[in-house]
């Protein structure tokens, strides 16, 4: 192998096709993000591992100070910061090896903890789900699929069920003795009326 080439691997990714295919539109906390990974190449190569990499984000707008040298002095300024809320990688494949007309589909399931917040998008706070496939490589830039930005919702609620139980007091027929509730004015048995 010459040089170049060896040297142009070193900072190219493998020439493959990595493709995600989710079942859904909408996912659920506390259900699984399910789909498909579609892994085609066109080229041989052997790969360390194929996974699914899914993390949640939530961004804030906060006023920060910041030393304006122009003006010396501090000034306050809007500014979005991002922490990770949850982040999930999940082999899909081991190493293996990819030939040249190699394709092949991995299904996937992940949890989506039931802890964390829904997709949201406001003014001054968002929350962003996204999935992406990688296929990675020792020695090379891995290769990714695009990043989807996928839908969480809060899961729906079971409707709330109120079970009311009454005492329904029963009392004897002064004429046959069957019990009857006392709500009832003759008796079921005999047709007697009740007389207390």
């Amino acid at each position: 192998m010459s040089f170049l080439k060896k040297l142009a691997e070193k900072v190219t990714p493998p020439r493959v096709s990595v493709k995600l295919s989710l079942s859904e539109s909408v996912f659920f906390l506390g259900g699984n993000v399910k789909g498909e990974l579609l892994v085609s190449s066109d080229e041989d190569f052997d790969a360390e591992e194929i996974r699914c990499e899914m993390q949640c984000v939530e961004s804030a707008k906060v006023l920060k100070r910041f030393y304006d040298p122009g003006l010396k002095r501090e000034v306050v300024r809007e500014v979005w910061e991002s922490a990770t809320l949850h982040s999930a990688r999940v082999s899909l494949s081991g190493p293996i090896r990819i030939s040249k007309g190699f394709s092949e589909k991995f299904p996937f399931s992940i949890l989506i903890p039931i802890t964390l917040k829904p997709t949201s998008k406001s003014m001054d706070r968002n929350v962003s789900w996204t999935i992406k496939g990688v296929v990675a490589v020792k020695g090379r830039p891995d290769a990714v699929s695009p990043t989807l930005e996928i839908q969480v919702a809060q899961p729906t609620a079971p409707p709330i069920v109120k079970e009311i139980i009454r005492e329904v007091v029963m009392v004897p027929c002064k004429y046959c003795g069957t019990l009857f509730p006392q709500t009832d004015t003759v008796c079921p048995n005999c047709g007697a009326k009740r007389t207390m």
